[in-house]
């Protein structure tokens, strides 16, 4: 009797391995995708075409060499054909978005929270005891903002620049994800199984009386997509659209100085060039212009929805009530909506103040893009929480290089920081909300979403 229960044991624990060994595997691809793209996108080239090669020898790679992880292992990190060196960052890369995906997966739906004895309970996201079954998109979309962010960490670090694409696609997945799934659960079950406790999604949500967030976050969205359309029809102009011009002329005199000094040209691309640009203040106006639209149709949209859903009541403990709740669906869109403006508004809010006052660019556009897909699919919450996290990670990066070397690391980009500040507050938030309890005096830890 023994012996068989030890072998159902032994069975069930195999298959929740199995269970997270695949999905690392399927990690394992997108971090190799992920290599093409850190490669590809800045030079401009297809995702798909052409085929991969070996970047020294130009022979066309086999299905053996683009095996994630072990494809580089099997061949001593070198070449089949040349016997060229092979960087190590791919297999890195591969392993870390394998790993990302593999933890994601055990922390949210590990049986019963333990996994190969470890127990992963109090750091197990509410709504992930709810099961795959239920919440399998949201898993899908955090996974793809994983592979985004280590997309984008790598290419802002060597070329200080984040593609859009790569902030465009998580936000697209949260923009799909979050309110289906509801509809879908509001249909079937009424809801998730599990959330925290005074939230009613995965995400933070303004709640079924949240009106004036809905109206507003509609309007705000719409408005961006109006200013949005006025830059492509040449109305607003964009922002820094003159650099391109100037950075030939500074570069033409610069080269010339260089030139008579033996030193190498710089790119109009780097960073040294981007700081010299004088005219940022002119350039952070015109962005403000550019967001009047999203700011007015904003408040407007408040106001409607605030008329629209009434008449309002007022309970004996001093809420407003509605005469209509908000459908779920509409609660969570909100959230989803909430999250990308809040997120990306904060961030622009920092570099149209920052701007202005030293007259330099203080933070890139990417790094606006970049918060508004997290606060899209993690919520506005995590989304702040990410961007405190960020100036923390960026001390620990600059006291880890004089520790290390003796000197100041590099100077990198801030959207590394942001990459890495929001897959700490996501994997650690029963942390974060001890710290926050603490800070607030709250008696307890802070129930987050």
């Amino acid at each position: 009797m023994m012996l068989a229960i030890t072998r159902i044991d032994l069975l069930l624990l195999s298959f929740e391995i199995l269970k997270v060994v695949w999905v690392m595997a399927f990690g394992a691809c997108l971090g190799s995708l992920t290599n093409v793209l850190v490669y590809r996108i800045p030079l401009g080239l297809g995702v798909v075409t052409p085929p991969s090669r070996c970047t020294n020898c130009e022979t066309r790679l086999t299905w053996r060499e683009n095996i994630p992880i072990f494809g580089w292992l099997m061949l001593g990190g070198r070449c089949r054909f040349c016997r060229s060196k092979v960087s190590p960052e791919y297999p890195i890369v591969e392993a870390v978005v394998a790993a990302l995906f593999g933890l994601t997966f055990i922390l949210l739906y590990a049986d019963g929270g333990q996994f190969l004895g470890l127990n992963f309970y109090r750091w197990q996201p509410e709504w992930g005891a709810g099961g795959f079954p239920e919440t399998w998109p949201l898993f899908v979309m955090i996974v793809t903002l994983w592979t985004c962010l280590t997309a984008s960490l790598l290419i802002d670090a060597r070329t200080y620049h984040i593609p859009m694409a790569l902030t465009w696609v998580p936000a697209l997945a949260a923009l799909a994800a979050h309110p289906t799934l509801a509809w879908w659960l509001g249909r079937t079950s009424g809801g998730l199984t599990r959330h925290a406790p005074g939230w009613e999604w995965a995400i933070a949500t303004p709640g079924p009386h949240g009106w004036a967030w809905a109206g507003g976050s509609i309007g705000a969205a719409l408005g961006l997509v109006i200013s949005n359309a006025l830059m492509g029809l040449g109305v607003v102009k964009r922002s820094f659209a003159d650099y391109d011009e100037w950075a030939k002329d500074a570069e033409a005199k610069q080269a010339a100085e260089e030139a008579a000094s033996g030193q190498e040209a710089q790119s109009p691309d780097a960073p040294h060039m981007w700081i010299q640009y004088p005219h940022a203040r002119r350039e952070m106006l015109r962005e403000i212009l550019f967001l009047a639209p999203c700011i007015g149709l904003g408040l407007g949209g408040a106001a409607l929805a605030i008329k629209m859903a009434g008449p309002w009541t007022t309970t004996p403990f001093g809420d407003a009530v509605p005469a209509h709740m908000m459908p779920l669906w509409l609660n969570v869109l909100t959230g989803v909506l909430m999250g990308y403006l809040i997120g990306g508004g904060m961030v622009w809010l920092w570099r149209i103040v920052g701007s202005l006052a030293v007259g330099k660019e203080a933070l890139g556009l990417g790094d606006v893009h970049l918060m508004a897909a997290v606060g899209a699919c993690l919520g506005w919450v995590d989304a702040v929480l990410a961007f405190f996290a960020a100036a923390f990670v960026g001390v620990a990066w600059t006291f880890l290089g004089k520790l290390t070397s003796g000197t100041l690391q590099r100077a990198m980009p801030f959207g590394p920081y942001l990459a890495v500040g929001t897959v700490l507050v996501w994997f650690f938030k029963p942390g974060v909300e001890k710290l926050l309890g603490l800070v607030l005096h709250n008696g307890g830890p802070i129930q987050l979403p």
